[in-house]
C-alpha cells in the first residue's frame, strides 16, 4: 500500500463518518462489557444490568474522543484539506492515545486504582486499540466494497464514457447546478478557501464564473473528464494544455489560449500531471 496515496473520499464522507461512530460505539459496548478488558465487574457491587448501564455510560463517554475527532477530519476535509493515507493512520493513532488517556484518568482517578501510571496507561492502549482498530478495519473493508458496488452500478446505468459527454455540470458545494459547459471550453479552476473560479473560453474570450465549492470536491467529480488537480490551488483540463516546460519556479503548463495563460504545477502534484502524459515514473 502506498501510504502517500490521497485518502479514499469514502472514508471522509459525512454518511459515512456517522457509521463509523455509531458502529464503533456499538462494538466498544459488546467488547467491553463482554471481554470486560478494564476490569469493570469489579466497578460497583450492583446487579449486572446496572453494572451494564454505568459501564455503557463511561464507555460511551471515552467514544465521545472519535465522534469529536472525526466531526474535526470531516470539517478539515470540507475546507480543503487533503488527507494522505499515512496521516489518516496517525490520526487513529491520536485517536487511540487520546481515548486511553480518558480510560488511564477515569482507573486512576475514578475507581483509585493503585497501579502505577505506565502500567494502566499500556494496557488501555492496548485495549483502546483492539476497540477500535477492529472496527475501522472491517468499515474501511465495507466503504471500500460498497464505492466499487456503486462505481459498477454508475458504469451500468451509463454506458458512454464520462468523457463523452458533450456538458460538464459544475455544481456547488450543495449540489445545485450553477453552470454547464463544454470540455474543451473549460480551462482550468482556481481555488481559494470555499470558493473555486472556473475560467473557460467563449468566442475566444477569457471568462471566467465563481462557484462556493473547495477543489477537492471538485477533483473527485472531474477527473474522469480528464480535469486534473496539478496545484494546491489549480485543476486544469488536459485537453487544453499546449506544452510543459521547466522555469526557475518548477514546472508550468502554457495553456492554448488566445492569451497567454501559465498554470504551476506542484511538487505534490508533478508525477500525476507527468503520468497523465505518460511521462511519469
Amino acid at each position: 500500500m502506498d501510504l502517500n496515496k490521497k485518502l479514499p473520499k469514502y472514508l471522509t464522507d459525512k454518511q459515512n463518518i456517522v457509521r463509523l461512530i455509531f458502529f464503533t460505539a456499538a462494538f466498544a459496548l459488546l467488547f467491553i462489557n463482554l471481554y470486560s478488558p478494564f476490569g469493570v465487574e469489579a466497578w460497583f457491587n450492583i446487579s449486572t444490568l446496572r453494572l451494564f448501564v454505568y459501564s455503557s455510560g463511561v464507555i460511551l463517554t471515552g467514544v465521545l474522543v472519535v465522534a469529536v475527532s472525526r466531526i474535526i477530519m470531516f470539517q478539515a476535509v470540507r475546507r480543503g484539506m487533503e488527507l494522505r493515507i499515512y496521516q489518516y493512520l496517525i490520526w487513529v493513532a491520536a485517536e487511540i492515545i487520546s481515548m486511553a488517556f480518558f480510560y488511564t484518568f477515569y482507573e486512576l482517578v475514578i475507581l483509585e486504582d493503585a497501579r502505577p501510571f505506565n502500567d494502566i496507561f499500556r494496557v488501555s492502549i492496548l485495549n483502546t486499540s483492539l476497540t477500535l482498530l477492529l472496527p475501522y478495519s472491517v468499515l474501511w473493508l465495507y466503504f471500500s466494497w460498497r464505492d466499487k458496488q456503486r462505481q459498477l452500478m454508475e458504469m451500468r446505468e451509463q454506458p458512454d464514457a464520462p468523457s463523452q459527454k458533450t456538458m460538464i455540470p459544475l455544481r456547488d458545494e450543495k449540489g445545485t447546478l450553477r453552470l454547464s459547459l463544454k470540455r474543451s471550453d473549460i480551462l482550468y479552476l482556481q481555488g481559494t478557501d470555499n470558493y473555486v473560479t472556473v475560467w473557460y473560453l467563449s468566442k475566444e474570450r477569457l471568462l471566467k464564473y465563481l462557484l462556493r465549492n473547495t477543489l477537492k470536491k471538485m477533483e473527485d467529480e472531474l477527473l474522469p473528464e480528464s480535469i486534473i488537480r496539478c496545484h494546491r490551488s489549480y485543476m486544469v483540463n488536459m485537453d487544453r494544455i499546449k506544452l510543459i516546460r521547466r522555469e526557475k519556479e518548477g514546472l508550468m503548463l502554457e495553456l492554448d489560449t488566445p492569451l497567454t495563460v501559465l498554470i504551476p504545477v506542484s511538487r505534490t502534484y508533478m508525477n500525476q500531471v507527468l503520468l497523465a502524459f505518460g511521462q511519469g515514473e
